[in-house]
């Protein structure tokens, strides 16, 4: 199973699901390309030294003779027989990115420990074998998630971080040689050794299904370094993680199997730029499997209906891997699979290079308007607890806003956690707001979300684990107010060096590309002289935990978006008339956008190269035309639902089930944009400082009738202010 070999083309079989878009072999130019992407991987750090390789496999051998011990002693102390006990077994298999060769030097090591099915998950492996782990002086920052989606033990072995896993088998004894990629492993196992079995199996595919490991590593390799640099490696946060990067990957490989990494990087970027979303990505053909395990089939399973980025996994049963792309972040991704498409274009023509491509995002310049989501505790261990909760949840806070705004008030999760040095326990994330830009630029409309971020804090709060000093609080921040502990060196970078930088970037030939000007436009909005949306609230009336003798707040949070004039560094309030009461033009059905083909580039590309890219897109337009290219035609986006994975840390009883049916039956009537005396609060951030979204009153909405859901026509207000007047107020 370990030696799979470099190359899978000497069986003669094809692999994947269609023919390969190209057979063509490399050119010097992609040869020499290669050699300086992997020269550039290599400086920037992408490959660990000998010493901690081996470091590794030394802690994974030590970890696997634990396991062996620990399922000796658990045997004896379950009466088995002298004889059982001596063939009792359990083993130690790695999966994730060190088990593809991609994983980076510091990185965690993803591991299952199989054992027999008289050694339990709950009792026997986070019971004794943490006990066994806790007494050893090489384990530090033991932490056990038994009731996680796939139940998981962390901790460090002589300074490896390891992840692991437990999959219990319904055998007395674990062969030494057994092979988890047989079907047969999954007979009897329970939804936890399914899903946690699920990590080595689909990796041991990936690898089986790719024409050239190497070249799929070095690729793989670039595009997981791309994907961080630009903000979008994170599955928590409703981009990509390790392993959609990794399918997303070996599906080009597949498609070009003859190619050099100089040239699968270019495509990659080439046909994900003219992927139609929602068509699924496969490595190979689902199948049903013996064992009655559902799988991934959107004609069957309504909720598979639902995902906009779908990424199949190549094990049975086949699910899909990205479910946690929404509408705001899919967006974000094909954009910056065209910005790659363009500067890999630009590179053949020597009008770019690598430097380019891996430039990191600036996000705390690409936005005007941010929520600051910050959490904190009274000690390490209810920290690690909270904060892993609280990012498992940040992602519904995208999707509340996305779904009560009608997508019209767009948002970007930013994929990681900021501390401040001087909070112990404590940590920010940050999310930029922008107004939809297909949005008629005279309409300024008024979104109000304060309900919105209300519901979604309650949710939090409800946590099951709660403890006095777990706080959540969600605030409003403009660009010039960013608290300076997020950028390097706590330094805030001055206006000139922010100039200094576009001007450099307008070197570079990028803006030449279009890239700069689509990116000013999308934020900035100055062509049209309408801007992004304004948040305000009242200050703060109670502590923010929300907690008086109930893990439940009883508050309602009220974050208004109001209209903010957009001109340089001003930020102005613009005079606005209302208007009654409007229909959006698409009758009250979510914007679906997303689920269209992104725009082909524009950029030009060497002649001779012209029938060859149209060949590609002929082909790659043939693939979506597979049985699951019509599977979203619901009229509703419901993906709100609480998800299985935390369903367990939700619950719902007594006046907290009626307060959460309170206040989301208020959320689906509110009336998005502000009226006279509700305006009146937002004074209060009219010096753009950091303020606390809280409430301006503190009483519940009154008793609501509760009635069947269904499915209603949104109301906005809209007021239109005319251009002249907003310039005039800006200058």
């Amino acid at each position: 199973m370990a030696n799979l070999g470099v190359n899978n083309q000497n069986n003669g079989q094809r692999l994947g699901i269609t023919e390969p878009i190209s057979f063509g072999g490399p050119t010097e130019y992609d040869v020499n390309k290669t050699h300086e992407l992997e020269k550039y991987l290599e400086n920037v750090g992408l490959y660990e030294q000998q010493e901690e390789a081996v470091r590794r496999e030394e802690v994974l051998g030590r970890l696997d003779q634990i396991v062996k011990h620990w399922v000796k002693t658990v045997s004896r102390a379950k009466g088995l027989n002298e004889q059982l006990v001596q063939e009792a077994n359990a083993k130690i298999f790695t999966f994730g990115s060190y088990r593809l060769g991609v994983h980076s030097p510091g990185a965690d090591i993803d591991t299952l420990c199989v054992g027999p099915r008289h050694a339990t998950r709950e009792e026997d492996f986070f019971g004794e074998l943490h006990r066994m782990l806790s007494e050893m002086p090489e384990v530090t920052e033991l932490h056990p998630v038994p009731d996680a989606f796939v139940p998981v033990m962390r901790f460090k072995f002589n300074g490896v971080s390891i992840d692991l896993l437990y999959a219990k088998l319904s055998l007395w004894v674990v062969p030494e040689d057994l092979d988890v990629s047989q079907d047969s492993i999954l007979q009897n196992a329970d939804e936890q050794t399914v899903r946690s079995l699920n990590g080595c199996r689909v990796t041991d595919q990936i690898l089986r299904l790719v024409p050239n490991i190497q070249n799929f590593r070095t690729t793989l390799r670039c595009m997981r370094f791309w994907a961080k640099r630009r903000g979008v490696y994170s599955n928590v946060a409703g981009f990509l993680g390790g392993i959609n990067w990794a399918l997303l990957v070996a599906r080009i490989c597949q498609l070009y199997p003859n190619a050099l990494p100089n040239m699968l990087v270019s495509r990659f970027f080439r046909v994900y730029t003219q992927w139609r979303w929602p068509n699924p990505v496969m490595l190979c053909d689902i199948e049903e499997g013996s064992l009655g395990l559902q799988v991934w089939d959107p004609r069957r399973n309504p909720k598979d209906r639902y995902h906009l980025m779908p990424i199949i996994t190549p094990a049975y049963p086949c699910m899909n891997s990205s479910y946690n792309v929404s509408a705001s972040t899919l967006r974000i991704m094909t954009e910056e699979f065209q910005r790659g498409y363009d500067i890999c274009e630009a590179m053949e023509s020597n009008k770019g290079d690598w430097d380019s491509l891996f430039k990191p995002y600036p996000f705390f310049e690409a936005y005007r308007h941010y929520l600051q989501i910050d959490i904190n505790a009274e000690n390490a261990d209810d920290y690690q607890k909270w904060k892993g909760w609280v990012e498992s949840r940040l992602r519904t806070l995208t999707l509340k806003i996305e779904r009560h705004t009608y997508n019209m008030l767009q948002c970007h999760p930013h994929p990681g956690e900021f501390t401040d040095e001087s909070k112990p326990f404590h940590s920010s994330y940050f999310m930029g707001l922008q107004r939809k830009k297909e949005v008629p630029a005279g309409e300024c409309e008024k979104f109000d979300i304060r309900m919105t971020v209300d519901e979604f804090k309650q949710t939090v709060n409800m946590y099951t684990m709660w403890k006095p000093g777990m706080e959540i609080r969600v605030s409003y921040v403009t660009r010039r107010n960013i608290p300076a502990f997020v950028f390097p060196g706590g330094i805030r970078p001055t206006r000139s060096s922010r100039e200094s930088k576009r001007s450099l970037e307008m070197k570079s030939g990028l803006d030449k590309l279009g890239d700069g000007k689509r990116r000013k436009k999308e934020n900035d909005d100055t062509v049209s002289g309408v801007g992004l949306p304004r948040l305000s609230a009242s200050l703060p009336s109670i502590s923010e935990g929300g907690h008086a003798g109930s893990p439940i707040s009883t508050a309602t949070s009220l974050v208004k978006v109001d209209h903010l004039e957009m001109d340089g560094s001003s930020e102005v309030n613009t005079e606005r008339t209302d208007t009654e009461m409007l229909h959006p033009a698409n009758n009250g059905e979510l914007d679906r956008s997303v689920q269209q083909s992104p725009p082909l580039s524009t950029a030009s590309v060497p002649a001779a190269s012209s029938n060859s890219n149209e060949a590609e897109k002929v082909a790659i337009e043939k693939m979506m035309s597979g049985p699951y290219g019509a599977q979203q035609d619901l009229s509703e986006l419901d993906e709100l639902e609480p998800d299985v994975e935390n369903a367990h840390q939700v619950e719902y009883s007594g006046e907290a089930a009626k307060l959460s049916q309170e206040t989301s039956s208020v959320v689906e009537a509110v009336e998005i944009g502000i009226s006279g005396a509700t305006a009146a609060h937002s004074s209060s951030f009219a010096n753009g400082s950091l303020e606390e979204l809280e409430p301006a009153e503190l009483t519940m909405p009154g008793p609501v009738q509760i009635t069947a859901p269904v499915q209603k026509k949104p109301f906005i207000r809209l007021s239109f202010t005319s251009l002249g007047k907003a310039t005039s107020h800006g200058s």
